[in-house]
C-alpha cells in the first residue's frame, strides 16, 4: 500500500481525485434493511467487525462517535427515530481537510472503530459518506505472534541524488518490501526501464546506508517515518555516482567523458602485483552466459542475501559493477580499486599488495558469487548414497540432482560438472564409484625427468682452460650420473672426477659419488676436478693424494704497530693430485708451480739474484718454502682468510712424517713465489690451533704478497675458460598438449599412508587405487595448469615444464 502527499497542493489534488474514484465506485444508496439485520450484518456476521483480522486485508477506520449513535439507532427498534446518524463523519479523525492526514495519537475505542471492507460498504451504501472525505482505508499486518491494523503507515520521502530538493511522501505500510519502495520511486520519477537504480537510507546521525536487500520488509529495515530516501541511477558508463572514485579514475574519467569504444574492450588498471586478479577477471568478463547475466540484472532478482556461506550480496553487486563499467564502452580502463577492498574485506589473505595466485583469486570469485546468488534459501540435509551396483547412469543422476538441491545458481549452471571416482580395495577387492560435482580441473603439467646442470670442468694438464659444460642428467640420479655425462664429453673416466660446489673462493661442499643429484641447486657454481688419486689417504696405499688448495692474498692491518697482516681469499680453488713420494713441502711447492704455471710465470735469474744478499744471514736457516712464521692470531673478518702463524714445518697428516722437514737446501737460494700453510676448510685459521683437526684432511693455502702476486700472477688468464660445444645446446622443447595433462589427471593412483580410505567390505582402512573420470562437463570448462610438484617435504615450482611456463587459469 502506498498513497502520496508530495505538498500540500498537490496533496489536496490527489486526495480529490482519491475521494472522486471512490464515489465513482460506491454503490447507489440502498434502502435500509431492517434494524435487527443491519446489526447482524455489521456486528457478528463473517463480514462483521468481531470476526479475526487476517493479513493483508483492508479494514476502514470509522468515527467512534457516529458509530455510536448508529449504534442506538439500531438498538432502539424504531427506524423512524430521532437518533437517526445520518452520513458517516470522520472529520474529527482529520488533521486538516486539505491533506486529509489524521491526528497522531488516536486510539481505538475511544476515537474510532475499526470495520471490515464488507461492513464498511454496507454502511456507505446505506448512510452514506459525508461529501468530500475520503474512506480511511488500513491494511492488516502479520507481526511476530500478533495481527494488527496499521493505522499508522510509514510516511517516507523520497527523493532522486541529483535533485534532493524535490520529493515525495509516500506511506507505505510496514509489511511492504524495500522493492516496492524502489518501484514507486521509479514511478515516481519517471525512470526508464532500462536504468538500473538503487535506495539509500539517511539515518539518524547523517549518514547514509545502502538498501541492498530488496525482498526485506520497511519493518525490517528499520525504516521510519519522516525518513529520507535517496534513489540513485547508474550512468552511462557503468559507474554509480555515489561511488568514492579512485584518484587515478577521475582523471581518466574527465579523459575519457566522450569516449566511445567496443563493450568488453576494457584493460584493468594494476594497482600493484594485482595481475593476478586482472587476469582472473578478464578471463570471466570474457564467459558470455555469465555476463549477460549480470548486464541484463538477472542477479538482482537472486541475491541472497541470508546465506550463512555468502558475503551478504556484496561480492555479486561488487563484481556486477564492474562488469557493468567494463561493458559500457565508456572506458578505455577502469581501476578495480572498490572491488579488491571488498574481496580484501571477505577474504583477508587479499589484503594489501603481495602477489598471489590468479587461481586462488578465482576460486574465492566464483565461490563467493556461487553463494550469494545461490537460489536455495534453505539448505537441506542429503545424505550421501554409494553405487551398491546400480547404473552409472543412475548414480550420476542422482548425486547431480543432490547437489542441486543444495547448490542452485548462474555459477553451478554454467561452471559446475561431475567427476565420476572409482576405489578399489586391494585386498577384497571392493569396488566404490560415486559421483562428485567440481567448479574446474586441477590437472597436472608433464614433468621431465631430465635436467640441465652447468658444470666447470678443470683438467689436470696446466696447459688446458677450464672447460663450461651443460650436461643433461637425471632429475633423481647421483653425482656419479653427472660424472658419467661429464665423462661422454671430456673421455676422462668418471673415476677420475670429483665434483665440488664453489663458494666465495673456497669449497663449500665436496660431493661423494653416492649423493643424489638433488642436492645441487640450480644455483650454485658445480666444478668437476680431474684428479689422480683420492682425497682420503689410506695407509700403505701408493695411490696420489688429492689436496684442497686455496689461494690468498696478504694485505695491511689496521692496528697501529702494523705488525699483523690480513689474508684474503682469491680465484678458484683447486684439487691437487701429488704424488706419495713428492709429498712434501718442496715437492708440493714444485707440483703447485706446475699447475699453475698457466697463469703463474717462474722468476727470471735476475730475480733470483735478488735473495744472495741475505744468503750468509740465512745460511742456517731452513730453506724450505714451508709455512711463515711470527704473528698472532686473530680473529678473521667475514670473507676473510685468517692471518699466517707460527707452526712447526710439519705437516699435521695420517702420515707422520709426509711434510717433514725438507733435507733440501740448495746452495743457491731459489726465489720464492708464494708460501704454503694449512689451514682449516673455510681457509680462515691454521690447522694447528684446533687439535681435533690434526687428524683430518688438510687444506693447504696458497699465501701471495701483494707485490710478487702483482707481478707474477695474471689474473684475465687464471679467470678464462672455454665453452665446450654441448652449451649451445638446448633441451628440444616439445609443446604440452591439454590431453596429456588431462590423460594425467585421470590415471590411476594409489592412496597416500596419511590418506587412507575406509573399505565398508574389509571393515579397515585400506591403501586403495583412485581413478578420477570425466562424467559431465559444464557449459564452461575451466582449467587450471598445476604448477608446483609437492612431496612430504617440499614444493617444487615447475618453471619450464618443456619449455612452457603458465601463469594461471584458463577458460575453454
Amino acid at each position: 500500500m502506498a498513497t502520496v502527499a508530495a505538498n500540500p497542493a498537490a496533496a489536496a489534488a490527489a486526495v480529490a481525485a482519491a475521494v472522486a474514484v471512490a464515489e465513482d465506485r460506491e454503490p447507489q444508496r440502498e434502502e435500509l434493511p431492517g434494524l435487527d439485520s443491519q446489526w447482524r450484518q455489521i456486528e457478528n456476521g463473517e463480514s462483521g467487525r468481531e470476526r479475526p483480522l487476517r493479513a493483508g486485508e483492508s479494514w476502514f477506520l470509522v468515527e467512534k462517535h457516529w458509530y455510536k449513535q448508529w449504534e442506538a439507532y439500531v438498538q432502539g427498534g424504531d427506524q423512524d427515530s430521532s437518533t437517526f446518524p445520518g452520513c458517516i463523519n470522520n472529520a474529527t479523525l482529520f488533521q486538516d481537510e486539505i491533506n486529509w492526514r489524521l491526528k497522531e495519537g488516536l486510539v481505538e475505542g475511544e476515537d474510532y472503530v475499526l470495520l471490515p471492507a464488507a461492513a464498511w460498504h454496507y454502511l456507505v451504501s446505506w448512510y452514506g459518506l459525508e461529501h468530500g472525505q475520503p474512506p480511511i482505508e488500513r491494511k492488516v499486518i502479520e507481526l511476530p505472534n500478533i495481527q494488527k491494523v496499521e493505522v499508522y503507515p510509514v510516511e517516507l520521502l523520497l527523493v532522486r541524488h541529483n535533485d534532493l530538493s524535490r520529493s515525495h511522501t509516500v506511506q507505505f505500510s510496514h509489511t511492504d518490501s524495500i522493492g516496492m519502495v524502489l518501484r514507486t520511486a521509479r514511478e515516481r520519477f519517471l525512470v526508464e526501464p532500462q536504468e538500473d537504480t538503487r535506495l539509500w537510507a539517511k539515518n539518524s546521525e547523517g549518514s547514509l546506508d545502502r538498501l541492498y536487500d530488496t525482498h526485506i520488509t520497511v519493518l525490517d529495515a528499520a525504516l521510519e517515518t519522516g525518513q529520507l530516501i535517496i534513489m540513485e541511477t547508474r550512468k552511462k558508463d557503468g559507474t554509480w555516482p555515489s561511488a568514492q572514485l579512485h584518484v587515478m579514475n577521475k582523471h581518466m574519467s574527465e579523459e575519457d567523458e566522450d569516449f566511445k569504444g567496443q563493450p568488453g574492450i576494457c584493460g584493468l588498471t594494476n594497482l600493484g602485483n594485482t595481475c593476478f586478479m586482472n587476469s582472473a577477471l578478464q578471463c570471466l568478463s570474457n564467459v558470455p552466459q555469465l555476463t549477460e547475466y549480470f548486464l541484463n540484472n538477472c542477479y538482482l532478482e537472486e541475491l541472497n542475501f541470508r546465506n550463512p556461506l555468502g558475503m551478504k550480496g556484496e561480492i555479486a553487486e561488487a563484481y556486477a559493477d564492474l562488469v557493468k563499467q567494463a561493458w559500457s564502452g565508456h572506458h578505455r580502463s577502469i581501476v578495480p580499486h572498490v572491488f579488491k577492498n571488498k574481496v580484501g574485506h571477505f577474504a583477508s589473505q587479499f589484503l594489501g599488495y603481495q602477489q598471489h595466485d590468479s587461481q586462488e583469486l578465482l576460486s574465492f570469485l566464483l565461490d563467493g558469487l556461487h553463494e550469494d546468488l545461490n537460489r536455495v534459501k534453505k539448505k537441506e540435509y542429503v545424505e550421501l548414497c554409494d553405487a551398491a551396483g546400480r547404473p552409472d547412469q543412475e548414480v550420476a543422476q542422482e548425486a547431480w540432482q543432490n547437489h542441486k538441491r543444495r547448490n542452485d545458481s548462474v555459477i553451478v549452471d554454467t561452471f559446475h560438472g561431475l567427476f565420476k571416482s572409482t576405489l578399489v580395495c586391494p585386498d577384497c577387492g571392493n569396488v566404490s564409484v560415486t559421483f562428485d560435482p567440481f567448479c574446474y580441473l586441477s590437472v597436472p603439467l608433464p614433468i621431465s625427468h631430465k635436467r640441465v646442470l652447468e658444470v666447470f670442468f678443470i683438467p689436470m694438464d696446466p696447459r688446458r682452460k677450464p672447460e663450461q659444460h651443460r650436461l643433461v642428467v637425471p632429475k633423481k640420479g647421483k653425482i656419479s650420473d653427472l660424472c658419467v655425462a661429464l665423462s661422454k664429453h671430456t673421455g676422462i673416466s668418471p673415476e677420475r672426477m670429483m665434483v665440488a660446489d664453489v663458494f666465495s673462493h673456497r669449497f663449500y661442499k665436496l660431493y661423494q659419488l653416492e649423493e643424489p643429484l638433488s642436492s645441487i641447486l640450480d644455483r650454485d657454481d658445480i666444478f668437476v676436478y680431474e684428479v689422480s688419486g683420492r682425497i682420503e689417504a689410506i695407509e700403505g696405499s701408493r695411490e696420489d693424494i688429492v689436496v684442497p688448495v686455496y689461494l690468498r692474498e696478504r694485505t695491511p692491518a689496521r692496528d697501529y704497530n702494523n705488525s699483523y697482516y690480513g689474508l684474503m681469499l682469491f680465484g678458484h680453488p683447486l684439487l691437487v693430485s701429488v704424488p706419495r713420494d713428492r709429498f712434501t713441502w718442496e715437492g708440493l711447492y714444485n707440483v703447485l708451480m706446475y699447475r699453475l704455471s698457466r697463469y703463474v710465470s717462474k722468476p727470471n735469474s735476475d730475480d733470483e739474484d735478488d735473495g744472495d744478499e741475505k744468503e750468509d744471514d740465512e745460511e742456517d736457516k731452513d730453506d724450505v718454502p714451508g709455512p711463515s712464521t711470527g704473528g698472532s692470531l686473530r680473529d678473521p673478518e667475514p670473507e676473510q682468510a685468517g692471518p699466517s702463524s707460527g707452526v712447526t714445518n710439519r705437516c699435521p697428516f695420517l702420515l707422520d712424517n709426509c711434510l717433514g722437514t725438507s733435507q733440501w737446501p740448495p746452495r743457491r737460494r731459489r726465489k720464492q713465489l708464494f708460501t704454503l700453510q694449512t689451514v682449516n676448510s673455510n681457509g680462515t685459521s691454521d690447522r694447528t690451533t684446533s687439535p681435533e683437526e690434526v687428524h683430518a684432511q688438510p687444506y693447504i693455502a696458497i699465501d701471495w704478497e701483494p707485490e710478487m702476486k702483482k707481478r707474477y700472477y695474471d689474473e684475465i688468464e687464471a679467470e678464462g675458460y672455454v665453452k665446450h660445444d654441448c652449451v649451445g645446446y638446448v633441451m628440444k622443447k616439445a609443446p604440452v598438449r591439454l590431453q596429456e595433462c588431462i590423460e594425467l589427471f585421470t590415471t590411476v593412483e594409489t592412496l597416500e599412508k596419511e590418506n587412507p580410505w575406509y573399505c565398508p567390505s574389509c571393515k579397515q582402512h585400506q591403501l586403495a587405487t583412485k581413478k578420477l573420470d570425466l562424467w559431465m562437463l559444464p557449459e564452461i570448462l575451466i582449467i587450471h595448469l598445476k604448477r608446483f610438484s609437492y612431496t612430504k617435504f617440499s614444493r617444487e615450482k615447475l618453471r619450464h615444464p618443456r619449455g612452457v611456463s603458465y601463469p594461471g587459469p584458463g577458460l575453454l
